[in-house]
């Protein structure tokens, strides 16, 4: 079992920049990939980034990217995400989660531990 806690989130202002954490502990998150998804009220969530565990590949969705930079540091057992240019609808609870694969990818379905959730909201 992997127990996933995140950090970091916040009230900020549009434009603005946040880092949210996500630590692992259980055991080693050593091969499989990670990823953050969001949920913003009233709607369904969504894949935000994933990445793989050596961080040689990463996936974004297109609403992020090119403002949102995924990491991870395996010798922590964390993962990041930076976001920077928020924008009010970029405002949902961020949640991280461990895939099941060794390669990111952006279906739910695909992720088995989850984490609880960090709230971001972005004023305008």
């Amino acid at each position: 079992q992997v127990q996933l806690v995140e950090s970091g989130g916040g009230l900020v202002q549009a434009g603005d920049s946040l880092r949210l954490s996500c630590a692992a502990s259980g055991r080693a998150v050593s091969t499989e990939a990670m990823g953050w998804f969001r949920q913003a009220p009233g709607k369904e969530r969504e894949f935000v980034a994933a990445i793989q565990w050596s961080g040689g590949s990463r996936s974004y969705s297109n609403s992020v990217k090119g403002r949102f930079t995924i990491s991870r540091d395996n010798a922590k057992n964390t993962v990041y995400l930076q976001m920077n240019s928020l924008k009010p609808e970029d405002t949902a609870v961020y949640t991280c989660a461990v895939n099941k694969y060794i390669l990111p990818t952006d279906f739910e379905d695909d992720y088995k531990y989850w984490g609880q959730g960090t709230q971001v909201t972005v004023s305008s």
